[in-house]
């Protein structure tokens, strides 16, 4: 791999990766799109700024026609709309936006989950425990980076048990969309008034109880969802 593709495909320590089909145009390109949608999912694009093929170029250390690639997915994906040429923005977080995602969230994710209950190992939830751990001890030290990049890896460790990856490739891009969203209201307001639906899930996937795990899954939903509704959708 080129030292430029090395640097775009880079992730923070622990972090999952997100798998993509075959690109055309080569490695390059995919590493490009996978560190954008990375970066979109984690919320490490903020709401409210504007973007620039050039300046994203500039971040991974790429030409402009690769970043003008995967900004064009991520458009196809809800995640940006595209002004100019040059510019980009992530679209703002209406109303009616907000309850499209909510609902399609609370439908797809827990279905997911309980698709996972048969593959769940002992070396698997014994990964989810320990991405707990460090999501907790990225809230009490306030690193809201670690905290989402942990959230992303605890739902996708359990949701990627299962081979269904057209359900997971929907979810990724619900996830996709409310991410920046997401990372602007944790830091705001955390969430130390929020019920650990994680250790909920945790103790249902152990015990194999289906009904137990949905009502985690969706409690998580709708406490994270429910930050950003009560934040009146604001974007900065």
């Amino acid at each position: 791999m080129t030292e430029p593709a090395a640097k775009a495909s880079a992730a923070a320590p622990g972090a999952e990766t997100f798998e993509v089909g075959p690109e055309p145009d080569g490695l390059l390109h995919a590493s490009v799109y996978n560190d954008l949608r990375r970066r979109f999912i984690t919320g490490q694009m903020m709401p409210g700024v504007s973007l620039s093929t050039r300046g994203l170029a500039q971040a991974l250390g790429v030409s402009q026609t690769p970043v003008r690639e995967a900004l064009s997915r991520l458009a196809a994906e809800g995640a940006v709309q595209i002004r100019t040429k040059r510019a980009v923005a992530i679209p703002p977080m209406t109303p009616e936006r907000f309850e499209d995602l909510l609902r399609c969230r609370l439908l797809l994710e827990p279905e997911s989950a309980v698709r996972a209950l048969p593959y769940m190992t002992s070396a698997r939830l014994r990964r989810m425990r320990e991405i707990d751990a460090a999501i907790d001890a990225a809230l009490r030290s306030g690193d809201v980076n670690a905290y989402m990049e942990g959230n992303f890896a605890f739902h996708f460790t359990l949701y990627r048990a299962h081979n269904l990856k057209t359900l997971n490739q929907l979810i990724e891009t619900l996830w996709l969309q409310f991410g920046p969203f997401m990372r602007v209201v944790y830091g705001r307001f955390g969430t130390a008034n929020l019920v650990d639906q994680h250790a909920l899930a945790i103790e249902a996937l152990s015990l194999g109880d289906e009904a137990g795990l949905r009502t985690a899954i969706r409690g998580d939903i709708a406490d994270g969802m429910g930050l950003i509704g009560r934040s009146g959708l604001s974007e900065g």
